[in-house]
């Protein structure tokens, strides 16, 4: 079983200070993992707000429910990806977080195939009743595919050896993407393995097809004065997150002489990325990478 009182959640304390839920409002925390910054939504809104939860894995979903359990009456999860997210005709909400992390249990099971320390079978989702998982993802895709998901989502240079070398062995298991990473990497294959597993769990999950949509659909279902919260883990992540909210707090100029047609409908709450002290890190070696971007709706547009 996990330790729910062990598991810390990233930036805890600065995302609840720049997000300030306040008593009565209503949250929606997009990737509820185990429930650890909903948790804390919870505490903050008090027993008259409320807080929906989604999360591409079921199991996330039976841990997360112990941890909210003394809030049940105010707490409705879905099991759902973050991506069909407009399909649940959910009411404007004060709150909307996503922490786009791997949650814990992805990579203390090793079962799910998420770490290449230890042998399992090649699958990688965060649903398993879905989709296909990498090893069936690699035997239907060419050369030349798995060559531009090395490069693009694993930004790994020499990736066409690499996608060469993994559509010639069609690994089954975790070990196998190790052996043929090794065989074209050599000693360097310790620092590229890293970036090979993000590249074929981003590919499989659609990751950035989907965090597109979050950031298209999550900013409409806000109230005015609604916060929009999102923890990134690498530079593909936080790119987006950056310009989508760029794009949203730049007022639309006339062209011809430069006057602000149309204010901007939201402010920026993060002018740059909040990242984590070195004493977080050293606490939650997970926390490493994060960056924490928010924003909030400042009015309407009719």
């Amino acid at each position: 079983m996990i330790d729910l009182l062990q598991h810390t959640p990233v930036l805890l304390d600065s995302v609840m200070d720049v997000i300030a839920p306040k008593k009565g409002e209503t949250a929606l925390d997009v990737t509820l993992g185990l429930g650890g910054h909903a948790r804390a939504f919870l505490e903050h809104v008090g027993p008259s707000g409320s807080l929906t939860g989604l999360d591409a894995d079921a199991e996330n979903l039976t841990f997360a429910w112990e941890r909210l359990r003394e809030w049940a009456t105010q707490t409705t999860l879905h099991h759902v990806n973050f991506r069909n997210l407009s399909s649940l005709n959910l009411q404007p909400v004060d709150i909307v977080f996503a922490d786009l992390g791997l949650s814990s249990p992805h990579i203390d099971d090793p079962h799910r195939g998420f770490t290449f320390r230890e042998d399992a079978l090649l699958d990688l989702r965060f649903d398993r009743t879905q989709g296909q998982t990498v090893a069936e993802w690699l035997h239907r895709v060419t050369v030349k595919e798995v060559s531009r998901v090395l490069m693009e989502y694993g930004e790994l240079k020499g990736a066409s050896k690499l996608a060469e070398a993994l559509k010639n062995r069609e690994p089954k298991t975790t070990f196998g993407v190790v052996d043929a990473v090794k065989e074209v990497t050599g000693w360097r294959a310790p620092s590229v393995l890293p970036q090979v597993f993000q590249a074929l769990r981003i590919a499989v999950n659609e990751e950035m097809e989907a965090l597109d949509l979050l950031l298209e659909v999550a900013p409409r279902l806000l109230k005015p004065g609604g916060r929009f919260g999102v923890l990134s883990y690498h530079s593909l992540e936080d790119r987006r997150v950056k310009q989508a909210f760029r794009s949203l707090t730049t007022p639309v100029k006339n062209e011809m002489t430069g006057a602000v047609d149309q204010e901007a409908s939201f402010a920026l709450l993060t002018k740059k990325a909040i990242v984590p002290s070195s004493e977080e890190v050293n606490k939650n070696q997970r926390a490493r990478s994060a960056k924490f971007r928010a924003i909030v709706k400042t009015h309407s547009h009719s």
